[in-house]
């Protein structure tokens, strides 16, 4: 049988199962029979489909189509059958050649008739042949490693069954890899599929016109009224001159609707090869309200019950500056704070500095702090640094009475990694925080100390539904204990730690009260199951302790179950856990997303 050329259109139109049923019958002049009188016996069923030899998924496709193969007449005789047989075979041949089935036979047979189908062998890729024009095609090693890249992606390897609907998203894929960098003005310029049913082989052919090579030009900003164009620019490190990349827009477009100052952002690029050189990049932002008054209510099983009240301006002295200020009631803390963050610098450093005074009553240790600090933070990548400074001033209340006041200049830095598919709900990856910091005695500092924390977060999936989640936590200060603010040692306990006991009720006793120690260490491992995609069941085992020295450390135990909630802001967990140290059940609940 000689070769045949097969457009694409023509293959989507014989694709057109909706169409079939509505057409006028035709088949008899195609048999060589005389056209039908359109008088129709209604009533009769449909016919049965036999393919025994076709993939599941594309019997289903027939069968999904087969309003299209009602038996409207009785089959009297001959010439009734080879009617309909030939209705069968124009409108399923076209549905199984959008498959790759390009020689297929038919039959109808039986009582009630049945169709039967033998789809033969179903067509592979052949050749492919992927060609350029435009820039693209010029010589140079840079193009062509572009050149051989682009064909290194393309999904439709020889080999490989052919389907019309892998054929249509291998083009717009190989399309869209082209457009990510560079070529901003690129185009499909020609695709064709050859067919040989005799050898059940498709050779595809694409070409692509690349256009010229795009480089960034000026940024470009509208619906600016309370910040300037300076502040936009501030939220990417893309700069005039760049090589185009979707990615880059992409990246601007997220840091611009992560910020405090806009509610919405669009980002194009005139895609006018005229532009190549230089296109500029439109930025049409519409601004955040710069001034909000939040109230909350909440319920911890840490802290107890919670009510707040905060208020913010992104606009503070009309400098986009970013004020949050809040007063926090909590059965067992009460916190008031002002924190000032300034807009991000030309390298992408974030700078704030804030004020604090807090008073908390946990395990009968009474704390009164107050304290202000300066933060300096950067995100690369999947790394966020920060340096701090913070002074403070502690008093501790412990029985009643005034055991000691403190005071500390500390210098800290945090390192924090994070690799998770989502921040939110992460399901695989995993999250790293280190810090190091301390002081000098005599530097508005009580005690020489240097401290150092570590804590992990690894996320394993499991199956198609469920994963392990494994949490680590590692503590040291030294210097003397008397002489620190708690924030500076460590105490263990509650939700988001030791689950079966109480908020940092694991730490060194003094009186009556648990106060934090100078080692911390924590472990703990859980099984998620979820039975749908809002709702799951969880197991786990928690173990640590705080102590003053690694010789005190007496690991304190917790295993319960609990259940888990999708909620938008990550899922929320509520426990039922059995702390082995002290023989009692406790409830936890908490935000369980990734620190």
């Amino acid at each position: 049988m000689p070769r045949l050329s097969i457009l694409l259109a023509l293959i989507g139109l014989l694709a057109g199962a909706p169409a079939f049923a509505a057409e006028a019958d035709t088949g008899d002049a195609a048999d060589g029979l005389p056209a039908d009188d359109g008088e129709k016996t209604a009533g009769f069923g449909r016919l049965a489909l036999q393919a025994p030899d076709l993939p599941e998924p594309v019997r289903d496709m027939l069968e999904r189509h087969a309003r299209s193969l009602e038996l409207r007449e009785t089959l009297t005789d001959e010439r009734s059958h080879r009617r309909l047989l030939a209705r069968v075979r124009r409108e399923l041949s076209g549905l199984l050649a959008t498959e790759g089935y390009f020689s297929p036979k038919f039959d109808l047979s039986g009582e009630p008739p049945a169709i039967h189908v033998q789809a033969g062998p179903r067509a592979l890729i052949g050749a492919v042949d992927i060609g350029f024009a435009g820039d693209l095609a010029d010589a140079g090693d840079e193009r062509a490693a572009r050149r051989e890249a682009l064909r290194a992606a393309w999904r439709l390897a020889p080999g490989l069954p052919f389907r019309q609907a892998d054929w249509s998203a291998s083009k717009q894929a190989l399309l869209e890899d082209l457009l990510a960098h560079d070529y901003a003005a690129g185009a499909l310029v020609d695709s064709g599929a050859e067919v040989d049913p005799e050898a059940a082989r498709v050779d595809l052919k694409v070409t692509l016109d690349s256009g010229p090579a795009f480089r960034f030009g000026d940024i470009e900003a509208t619906g600016l009224a309370l910040h300037d164009l300076e502040l936009v620019r501030r939220y990417t490190t893309l700069r005039s001159g760049d090589p185009y990349s979707t990615e880059a827009l992409l990246a601007f477009e997220r840091a611009l609707l992560s910020s405090p100052y806009f509610s919405s952002a669009q980002i194009t690029v005139d895609r006018d090869p005229a532009q190549a050189a230089a296109t500029p990049v439109r930025v049409a932002l519409t601004e955040a309200s710069s001034r909000r008054l939040s109230f909350g209510a909440g319920l911890s099983s840490n802290t107890g019950y919670r009510g707040e009240v905060g208020w913010s301006n992104n606009d503070l002295f009309q400098r986009s500056w970013m004020l949050n200020s809040a007063v926090r009631l909590e059965q067992l803390r009460q916190v008031a704070f002002a924190d000032v963050m300034l807009p991000p610098t030309a390298h992408g450093y974030r700078d704030s500095f804030g004020v604090l005074a807090e008073s908390t009553d946990i395990q009968d240790l009474v704390t009164k702090r107050v304290g202000a600090g300066i933060v300096r933070s950067r995100v690369r990548g999947e790394l966020e640094i920060r340096h701090s400074l913070n002074l403070q001033r502690e008093q501790r209340e412990i029985d009643g009475m005034v055991h000691s006041t403190q005071q500390s200049l500390a210098l800290n830095t945090s390192w924090t990694w994070r690799h998770v598919d989502d921040l939110f709900n992460p399901r695989d990856g995993w999250v790293l925080n280190a810090q190091l910091g301390g002081g000098v005695k005599g530097v508005l500092s009580d005690a020489n100390f240097l401290r150092g924390y570590l804590k992990g977060q690894w996320f394993l999936p499991v199956r198609l539904r469920d994963q392990i989640i494994l949490r680590g936590e590692a503590g040291m200060t030294g210097g003397a204990i008397d002489s620190l603010p708690q924030d500076f040692l460590f105490r263990a306990g509650g939700s988001t730690s030791v689950r079966g006991y109480d908020y940092l009720a694991l730490g060194v006793r003094q009186g009556n009260a648990i106060v934090g120690g100078r080692v911390l260490g924590v472990a703990s491992a859980e099984y998620v199951h979820w039975t749908s995609e809002q709702w799951g069941g969880a197991v786990f085992i928690d173990a640590g302790d705080a102590a003053d020295s690694r010789k005190d450390f007496d690991i304190a135990y917790g295993i319960g179950a609990g259940v888990r909630w999708r909620s938008p802001a990550g899922p929320i967990a509520f426990d039922l856990a059995y702390g082995e140290r002290e023989h009692t059940w406790r409830p936890h609940f908490s935000l369980a997303i990734a620190f």
